[in-house]
């Protein structure tokens, strides 16, 4: 029988509690950027498509040398678990190209699925949406990721690690993202939802940005991924992740985005540790937004 959550997200000691447990799947969704380039991960670039010069890549070298929480699969975020097709970077899979992603890391509609990395949590966050977006609610983070595995002295192996492909088949849920229309609709007071931005502050108010164009959507608030993390990189907790929440207006919904969609997946994480189910992302977010020369962007006052 598959270990049971309580949460979305499960601490380093539940999961080597439950290591070797029937119909548990442990996942690095790791990314990483090429350190020789002065570009920060997941906001917006990714080689090949226009957006700037990063090279991108899955965490399989350090997967395999310098270790993975035992019995963990290596998920491609970059491939497999994107649309190949779209222009712009990290869009959502096509359900047949999730349900046959996950299917291949071994992950059945029975399993309990834990997604770490070994950046600071945004990619097993963006992968966590994706079984959530995708029908599958027995999913978690593991908080801290592979930081706190090491800091707390868990086991861990070596070398590559062959998924035993299982039967997955994932159900829809529209309810979880939104098209920039749907942005649009909002921003002309068509449609009542809370933005939020999860990109950083100088992104924000446009002082830097990776994209073409910098600033934000009209009416949004910030609260970038990172000030939702306590020091050691594990996420915030009541009453620290209410209170940089409280900035969200009171809305039917909420909307997060970010430059791609990925730290925006932190934002909805927090949500969903507080309870929160009106949540959807902007899968196109800022990268799709700044491409339309038309669609308006505000910075900060100078």
């Amino acid at each position: 029988m598959a270990p049971v959550l309580t949460s979305p997200v499960v601490s380093t000691q539940w999961l080597a509690d439950h290591l070797g447990a029937d119909d548990l799947t442990i996942v690095d969704a790791t990314v990483l950027v090429d350190l020789d380039l002065d570009i920060d991960p997941g906001r917006g670039v990714d080689p090949g498509r226009g957006d700037g010069p990063a090279a991108l890549t899955t965490g399989r070298d350090g997967f395999e040398r310098d270790g993975h929480v035992p019995g963990a699969v290596l998920a491609d975020l970059l491939v497999d678990f994107s649309d190949p097709g779209s222009d712009l970077p990290f869009t959502r899979p096509g359900v047949d190209r999730f349900q046959a992603a996950a299917a291949a890391l071994g992950v059945s509609n029975d399993s309990t699925v834990v997604v770490y990395d070994t950046v600071d949590g945004r990619w097993a966050s963006r992968l966590w949406w994706l079984f959530r977006a995708y029908g599958h609610d027995a999913v978690a983070v593991l908080d801290g990721g592979w930081s706190q595995w090491l800091a707390q002295g868990k086991p861990y192996d070596l070398g590559d690690v062959l998924p035993t492909p299982a039967p997955f088949v994932a159900t829809e849920r529209p309810d979880h993202w939104v098209d920039k229309a749907f942005v649009e609709s909002v921003v002309a007071g068509d449609e009542r939802a809370a933005l939020v931005s999860g990109s950083p502050r100088d992104e924000f108010d446009g002082m830097s940005s990776p994209l073409t164009r910098a600033g934000h959507i009209p009416g949004s608030v910030n609260v970038p991924a990172e000030t939702l993390l306590a020091d050691d990189g594990t996420l915030a907790r009541d009453p620290v992740l209410r209170d940089r929440l409280a900035v969200v207006p009171d809305e039917p919904r909420t909307v997060v985005y970010c430059a791609s969609g990925v730290s925006a997946s932190v934002d909805a994480l927090a949500f969903a540790v507080l309870g929160r189910s009106d949540v959807a992302v902007y899968d196109g977010s800022l990268a799709e937004w700044v491409a339309d020369p038309t669609a308006p962007l505000v910075r900060a006052a100078a």
